[in-house]
């Protein structure tokens, strides 16, 4: 049985004893738990990290000496490269369709997987669930989940090839996860090519006090470490995974008995991504680069994407929170963004730099974000407007009240041999569901028209119209390019004679 006063010491220590406030009100197994929850917890660390909440981040002192980076474009977004870059580019000497012809290689030999963080909920969008989950289909409603592993699907058909699909999730998302896809029979994967694993955490500390917050009686608040932590979890052991060698060791060693050596990594939330795209896998392996970065050219000096960006010959990615407002309106003489390139996280990652840096993963730095909470209430004389006690409830808070402590992966990137950049199409390539319908943009009514957009793209040019307020959904098992349309519609005899979509349509 956990002893009382010896946590109560541990705690007064670094004076967090509010943690043990609900003690006497616990079961033996809420006891337990909480006890456990304690003795996980670096306090000193945490401790250290508040008392420093407030100091510059280390990226903003490199903002004033951060120059553009150099960057490859994908041959099917922009026919020519800008001509800032142009010397650049042709002295690094890889044309497009080296590229291409190299990612090609490396998936036929299956030397690629792919990875996507998705451990955070739908809570911006009102939908209490792993966001993967989150019905985005145009027409079909089909998930994020669904939208991406079809993709990887018809790249595994074309290629003849079998590609690990690797899911990181957080202990609020990972056993919904693990549900759905077993539920969903893998959406047609192997199950062995569905290799789910769940990050760390952090506890949240209140910002005004640095009190640590419960989020139960029995449980302190804590939050996903952020999607660096995806550098610790995918080589810790997973104990809940079906496959020995993952439970024993983890996935990075489960990919490297297999022989994969690259992973394509992304974000969840972005449904237009070209998942292992084979040019810009191509342009990474013939770089020798051991992390590629894909940017868009930004819209706006402040729009909401980590920076890329070079700094004495070596490059950085500096967050939007930590880019100085001065540094982000910088203007070149024609009036373009000296800080144009915006990341999307999606990476081209060496699988060995990956499991050599997996020590490294300890000493990304954190990051602090100013969230909203949902705590209980300590306070015994706390009211709510009708003069109801508020004491051991659990309050939403209205405006942010906490600080989360989170790792970036793009922190990794100085460390890397031969890092690249490549620039892609923002109106084919990122639109991400981050907000409530609300909202202006990066909503699901936004990503919906995007996706339709796609598609009509692809359309147009095989010399298909779409008429007005037509909706337009594919599939990425149907086609997934304007190229495999073609010839699908030809093999299916669905061109239509005027030439024009005349009705919404779903090809699946």
């Amino acid at each position: 049985m956990p002893d009382k006063q010896a946590l109560l010491k541990k705690l007064a220590a670094f004076q967090q004893e509010q943690v043990l406030e609900f003690w006497d009100e616990l079961t033996e197994e809420q006891r337990s738990n909480l006890a456990a929850q304690i003795d996980r917890i670096d306090f000193s660390w945490i401790n250290e990290l508040y008392t420093h909440r407030n100091d510059p981040p280390a990226s903003a002192a490199l903002a004033y000496k951060a120059k553009e980076p150099v960057a490859y474009h994908l041959s099917d977004q922009r026919e020519k490269i800008t001509p800032v870059c142009e010397k650049d580019y042709a002295a690094w000497n890889i044309k497009p369709a080296e590229a291409i012809a190299a990612g090609e290689e490396a998936l036929r030999k299956g030397k690629i997987a792919a990875a996507v963080v998705a451990g955070g909920q739908g809570t911006r969008l009102d939908f209490l669930h792993a966001k993967g989950i989150f019905p985005i289909g145009p027409i079909s409603g089909v998930s994020l989940f669904q939208i991406h592993i079809e993709r990887i699907r018809a790249m595994q058909r074309k290629y003849h090839t079998r590609i690990p699909f690797c899911i990181q999730t957080s202990p609020a998302t990972h056993q919904e996860t693990i549900d759905y896809f077993k539920e969903n029979d893998n959406f047609g994967l192997d199950p062995e090519d569905v290799l789910i694993f769940c990050q760390g955490t952090m506890p949240s500390v209140e910002y005004a006090t640095g009190k640590l917050l419960l989020s139960a009686k029995d449980r302190i608040a804590v939050s996903p470490d952020g999607h660096g932590g995806f550098l610790a979890a995918i080589n810790l052991p997973q104990e809940d995974s079906p496959l020995a060698n993952v439970r024993a060791n983890g996935i990075l060693s489960e990919l490297q008995r297999r022989g994969y050596e690259e992973i394509f990594y992304f974000q969840i939330d972005n449904p237009l991504i070209d998942i292992c795209s084979p040019e810009f896998m191509g342009y990474h392996i013939l770089s020798q680069s051991e992390f590629s970065t894909q940017v868009i050219r930004k819209q706006n000096p402040l729009d909401r994407v980590g920076n890329m960006v070079v700094v004495d010959g070596r490059l950085y990615v500096i967050e939007y929170s930590d880019l100085p407002n001065d540094v982000a309106e910088r203007r070149k003489p024609d009036g373009s963004l000296e800080i144009w390139a915006g990341s999307i996280a999606v990476h081209g990652m060496n699988i060995e730099f990956l499991k050599n840096k997996a020590f490294y993963s300890s000493s990304l730095p954190f990051h602090i974000a100013k969230k909203k909470i949902s705590y209980v209430v300590l306070d015994k004389n706390a009211k709510n407007e009708s003069g109801d006690p508020l004491y051991g409830t659990v309050l939403k808070p209205d405006a942010p009240n906490a600080i989360k402590f989170e790792k970036f992966i793009f922190d990794l990137i100085p460390l890397a041999r031969n890092p690249i950049v490549v620039e892609v199409d923002i109106q084919t390539c990122f639109e991400p569901l981050k907000n409530h319908p609300s909202q202006p943009k990066d909503n699901p009514q936004t990503v919906r028209r995007q996706l339709c957009a796609l598609y009509k793209r692809w359309l147009n040019e095989i010399g298909i119209q779409v008429a007005p307020d037509v909706s337009i959904e594919i599939s990425p098992l149907f086609a997934n390019s304007a190229i495999e349309l073609e010839s699908e519609l030809k093999k299916r005899n669905l061109i239509p004679a005027s030439r024009t979509i005349e009705k919404s349509v779903y090809w699946e």
